[in-house]
């Protein structure tokens, strides 16, 4: 199995943080933001399906802050390629 080589930066980090500890944010963007988060300095760790579902819808929701979008960009970066049948 090959080590990738992306994790979660500095600025994505602090995103998630910010995100996760909003009352106001939503499900979506609080799990996306988690697993950006769990995956700060651990290239070893990639981004669930369910995760990489939440991180897509947070950042096609008009609604979501800047914050919360980096964080789900980051998740979404870090969710392995899907497989062409």
């Amino acid at each position: 199995m090959k080590i990738k080589d992306k994790t979660t930066g500095g600025k994505a980090s602090a995103a998630a943080s910010k995100t996760l500890s909003s009352k106001d944010t939503g499900k979506a963007s609080k799990t996306a933001a988690a697993s950006a988060l769990a995956q700060t300095g651990a290239p070893d760790r990639e981004t669930s399906a369910g995760a990489a579902t939440a991180a897509s819808k947070t950042l096609r929701d008009g609604r979501t802050s800047a914050a919360s979008k980096s964080a789900a960009a980051s998740a979404l970066a870090q969710a392995p390629a899907k497989q062409k049948s």
